[in-house]
C-alpha cells in the first residue's frame, strides 16, 4: 500500500469514527438503500450501537466542527440546500459559526517577517499581538502602517492547504461511491458540488485572489454609494497574507444599536436588494458570503446608510448563458408567465425534452400565485425555493451546481431583509431593475448594440469568404470520405455481430442437445456405475458439463 493510499485509509478511519461516533448513519435513509451489503451494515448499527441523546441535525453540527474547515464550509453550504435537506437540519446547519480558537504559540510578527522577508517595522507602525478574529482558514490582527493608516491583516493558517486537500478527496471519492449505490441522486450532481466547493476552500487560500476579488468589487462600486469595499495594500500582501484598510460601522445583525442610531432599514432594505441585482445582473460578479459576520453598516448619514462588504474570498459569476436564462425566469415569474417559465426551462436542458409543459406549468403556478402581492414578513424565499425544486424533482429537474453559491447568497439577503425591514415587498423592488435589465440586455436596442459591435469582425469576415467557402468544400469532402467510412465499419460490424449471434445459437442448440444426451445416458447408467463402473457414464457426465457450459456462455 503506498503513503499516498494509507494515509487516505487513515483520514477514512478517523472520520468514519467522528461519523459513528455522532451516530450520524441514524441520518442515512436505509430504505431507499437497494438491498446489499451497505444497507445490512447499517441496520446492525442501529442496533449495536447506543441511541442517541441529542437531535440529528444538532449531532450532525457538532461532527461537522470537529471535522474542521471542509465540514464546518461543508455544513454552511448544505444549511442553504433545503431542497436536499430536511428543515430541521437545515436550521442547526445555519448556525456553523467559522469561528476557532486562536493559532498557539503563534508570533505574528515573526510570521509578517517570515513573508514579507524584510523586518516588520520597515512596514508595520503597530501589529496587535491578539487576533480580532479567527476562523477555521484564517486569523485576522490589526495594526498600523508606518504612512499612519489604520489596517488589519489577514493571514492563512499554515499547514491548513493539505488539510482540506486530504479532506475534499476524501470527499469527492464519497460522492462517486453514493452516486453509484443510490442511482436516483445522479441528477444532484454530487461530485461537481464537492469539486466546486473544493475549488472555492483552496481560493480562500490564496490571499493574492481575495486581494483581486477585492479590487474588482471596490472598482465596481467606486461610484457608488450602494457598498464600500476597503482598500487594499497590493505592494504588502502575498499569497498568505493580505493587507488592507481597517474599516468600522456597526454589524448588520445588530438591530437595537442601529435604531438608536436612527438608520432608515427601510432605504437600508431597499440598497441591499438593489446592491444583490446589480451585483448578479449589471457586474456578473457577486460576494458570495454575505452573512451578517461580512458586512457592517455606514451610519454616518443615517438617512442613506450604506454597506460595507469585508471577506470577498469567495465571488461567485455565471455564464452568459445562466445569467440570461436567469433573468428572463425572473421576468417571466414577475409577469406571472409561467408557460415562458417551462419554455425556458426546457429550452436550457435543465428539464428532459419529453416533459409534460402543462402539468409543469400548473406546479409552478400553483406554488407562485400565492406569493405575490407579500410583504417579506409574510412570505419566505428559502421555503418557497425548496417547494419549487422538489415539485420541479417530480419532473427530472436537474440541480445546477453552478447556482448553488447564487442561491446561498440570495438566501442570505432575504434573512437580512426579513430582520431589517420585514415590509419590504420583494418583488416590487426587485422588478424595476430587471426590467430596465432586459431593455439593455433583450431589447431593440440590445440586438442593434450587439450589431454595431459585431460589425468590424463581420466585414473582416466578409473579405474572406471565398476562400472560406473553399476550405468548407474542402471540409466538406473530408466529412463524406470520413462518413463513407464510418459506413463501411458499420456494415462490417453488422457482419461481425450476425456471425456471432449465429455461433451462439448454434452453440445453444449444441449445448441443449449434449445436455439432453447426457441426462437420457445418466438416467440408466448411473445406478450401474456404483456397481461396475460403466465408462458410458463417464462420457455421459462430460456432456451434461459441456452442454452446460456452451449454454452458459451462449
Amino acid at each position: 500500500m503506498t503513503t499516498e493510499s494509507t494515509r487516505h485509509w487513515g483520514q477514512l478511519r478517523k472520520t468514519l469514527w467522528v461519523l459513528l461516533r455522532h451516530r450520524l448513519d441514524l441520518l442515512i435513509p436505509h430504505q431507499q438503500l437497494p438491498r446489499g451489503g451497505v444497507r445490512f451494515i447499517l441496520h446492525v448499527l442501529a442496533i449495536a450501537l447506543p441511541t442517541p441523546k441529542k437531535m440529528g441535525g444538532e449531532r450532525l453540527r457538532e461532527a461537522c466542527v470537529e471535522l474542521g474547515p471542509v465540514y464546518i464550509k461543508l455544513g454552511q453550504l448544505l444549511s442553504t440546500r433545503r431542497d436536499l435537506i430536511p428543515a430541521a437540519i437545515a436550521d442547526e446547519l445555519a448556525q456553523l459559526q467559522d469561528r476557532v480558537p486562536p493559532i498557539e504559540n503563534f508570533d505574528v510578527v515573526q510570521f509578517v517577517e517570515q513573508v514579507l522577508e524584510q523586518p516588520w517595522g520597515s512596514v508595520f507602525e503597530h501589529l496587535d499581538p491578539q487576533p480580532l478574529a479567527s476562523a477555521s482558514i484564517a486569523q485576522v490582527h490589526s495594526g498600523t502602517l508606518t504612512t499612519g493608516e489604520d489596517i488589519v491583516i489577514k493571514l492563512v493558517r499554515p499547514g491548513i492547504r493539505h488539510r482540506i486537500e486530504a479532506d475534499m478527496a476524501l470527499l469527492k471519492s464519497l460522492a462517486k461511491r453514493l452516486t453509484r449505490i443510490l442511482p436516483n441522486t445522479e441528477r444532484l450532481h454530487l461530485h461537481r458540488i464537492a469539486a466546486d466547493h473544493e475549488q472555492v476552500l483552496l481560493s480562500e487560500l490564496s490571499m493574492f485572489s481575495e486581494a483581486r476579488n477585492q479590487i474588482q468589487l471596490r472598482r465596481n462600486f467606486a461610484e457608488s454609494d450602494l457598498l464600500y469595499v476597503p482598500r487594499v495594500f497590493p505592494q504588502h500582501s502575498r499569497e498568505n497574507l493580505l493587507v488592507m484598510e481597517r474599516v468600522y460601522g456597526i454589524p448588520i445583525n445588530q438591530i437595537d444599536e442601529l435604531d438608536a442610531r436612527g438608520v432608515d432599514l427601510k432605504v437600508l432594505a431597499h440598497k441591499g436588494v438593489e446592491t444583490f441585482f446589480k451585483q448578479v445582473f449589471e457586474h456578473n460578479f457577486f460576494h458570495a458570503d454575505m452573512h451578517p459576520g461580512n458586512i457592517l453598516i455606514d451610519v454616518r448619514n443615517p438617512a442613506d446608510p450604506s454597506y460595507i462588504a469585508l471577506d470577498c474570498a469567495i465571488i461567485g459569476s455565471l455564464t452568459t448563458a445562466d445569467q440570461n436564462y436567469l433573468a428572463q425566469n425572473l421576468l417571466a415569474f414577475f409577469e406571472r408567465d409561467y408557460q415562458r417559465v417551462v419554455d425556458l426551462h426546457l429550452d436550457s436542458g435543465w428539464v428532459p425534452p419529453g416533459t409534460d409543459a402543462e402539468a409543469f406549468e400548473a406546479v409552478i403556478r400553483d406554488l407562485c400565485e400565492p406569493i405575490f402581492a407579500k410583504p417579506l414578513a409574510d412570505i419566505s424565499f428559502a421555503d418557497f425555493v425548496v417547494e419549487l425544486l422538489q415539485a420541479a424533482g417530480q419532473f427530472n429537474l436537474e440541480i445546477q451546481p453552478q447556482l448553488v453559491l447564487l442561491q446561498k447568497t440570495l438566501l442570505y439577503i432575504e434573512g437580512l431583509g426579513r430582520q431589517l425591514y420585514p415590509q419590504l415587498d420583494l418583488w416590487e423592488t426587485a422588478q424595476p431593475f430587471m426590467e430596465h435589465w432586459a431593455m439593455q440586455n433583450l431589447g431593440p436596442a440590445a440586438a442593434l448594440n450587439e450589431w454595431l459591435e459585431a460589425g468590424p469582425t463581420l466585414w473582416q469576415k466578409l473579405s474572406h469568404l471565398p476562400s472560406t467557402l473553399h476550405t468548407h468544400q474542402r471540409d466538406l469532402t473530408l466529412v463524406k470520405a470520413e462518413l463513407t467510412t464510418q459506413q463501411n465499419a458499420l456494415k462490417h460490424l453488422q457482419k461481425q455481430t450476425l456471425k456471432r449471434r449465429r455461433r451462439r445459437r448454434v452453440s445453444r442448440v449444441l449445448g441443449l442437445s449434449l445436455l439432453s444426451l447426457g441426462i437420457w445416458a445418466l438416467w440408466q447408467p448411473i445406478t450401474k456405475y456404483f456397481d461396475g463402473g460403466d465408462p458410458s457414464l463417464i462420457a455421459a457426465v462430460l456432456s451434461v458439463f459441456v452442454g452446460t457450459y456452451l449454454i452458459t456462455r451462449a
